[in-house]
């Protein structure tokens, strides 16, 4: 199965950068909808500005087998976030905002055709929504430059309904993170309004757009939607809620991540219950219900996964390229 744009006829992926374009001059891209001009600078709730910021890219060996496994996902990281989380583990990067590197479409292309010449077997593209013009017109340069794999979206699940359609038929891979199933916690941990229905909307869209999850004969995933899930403490994200809903209303052909590796980064620290890791107890429960509830591709992060995926965006490679 080849990649989705592969077969989107030219005339579209412009019609699609025009439209992007617009979307950003009046800016709709997430569920915020600033409706600031951020091609003449105005910066709203995400603070990205008119160019695409990277800050690093690489072959990153950390995401679920099927994206990962073989040659690695070719991860590009962008700045900023539609996110204030209290307990970012990418907190460097999305909210501190050390480390920018603003970049031209062009220069983002040159990554992307890089990570594939790597060895990366898809491009997974972290934090996106907020760049989604800019990627879009780096994925239409790459496209004439070779660049044949696959695109996994990799996001928090708050896009509007505007981001949806403008890269539909360009994503191959929808990887939302369902945060919350309460809207209060959402709002006081991650900064965001009306967060559950927009995550369902926006998951259900995306469901209609690439369908299940599906992998091809060596493994690799190659279409579908992934669903991932951080389970916080004291219950914190409604994960029993998460996954009924999945099971009841997006099916149990989707592929399925329940990750255990919460720790008390940034802010955290100084929140009491946010100040501890996951009691086994909870998470035990929470796969207890994945198995029960009969998801057919699911992935099970051991609880010690809290002390090995914490990224240092520091020691992280950031673009050399021309």
């Amino acid at each position: 199965m080849s990649a989705n744009y592969l077969s989107l006829d030219n005339d579209v992926f412009l019609k699609k950068i025009e439209e992007a374009d617009k979307a950003m001059a009046n800016c709709s891209l997430c569920a915020h909808c600033c409706a600031l001009n951020r091609n003449a600078g105005e910066l709203g709730f995400c603070a990205a500005g008119k160019d695409a910021q990277v800050a690093c890219w690489q072959i990153h060996r950390g995401e679920e087998p099927p994206l990962a496994e073989k040659g690695g996902a070719g991860a590009i990281f962008f700045s900023y976030c539609s996110f204030k989380c209290v307990y970012c583990q990418n907190f460097q990067i999305s909210q501190q905002k050390k480390i920018k590197h603003g970049i031209s479409p062009k220069q983002l292309s040159s990554i992307m055709l890089k990570l594939q010449m790597q060895g990366a077997q898809n491009i997974d593209l972290v934090s996106p929504t907020h760049f989604l013009p800019q990627i879009i017109e780096a994925i239409y340069l790459a496209k004439q430059q070779g660049l044949s794999l696959p695109i996994v979206y990799n996001t928090n699940a708050y896009e509007s309904k505007t981001a949806l359609e403008l890269i539909s038929g360009i994503v191959d891979i929808y990887m939302p993170d369902f945060k919350y199933f309460d809207d209060s916690a959402a709002l006081k941990y991650s900064g965001v309004k009306n967060y559950v229905s927009t995550a369902k909307q926006a998951i259900k869209i995306m469901y209609d757009q690439v369908g299940g999850f599906t992998v091809d004969p060596e493994g690799c995933a190659c279409r579908g939607l992934l669903v991932r899930h951080l389970v916080l403490p004291e219950k914190l994200a409604g994960s029993f809620e998460v996954l009924d809903f999945l099971r009841q209303e997006i099916g149990v052909d989707i592929g399925l991540s329940i990750m255990s590796q919460y720790s008390p980064c940034y802010q955290a620290r100084e929140i009491p219950e946010l100040n501890r890791k996951v009691d086994s107890g909870l998470y035990n429960a929470v796969v207890e219900r994945v198995e029960a509830l009969g998801f057919e591709q699911c992935w099970i992060q051991e609880l010690k996964s809290s002390d090995i995926y914490l990224p240092d965006f520091q020691s992280s490679r950031v673009f050399d390229g021309d």
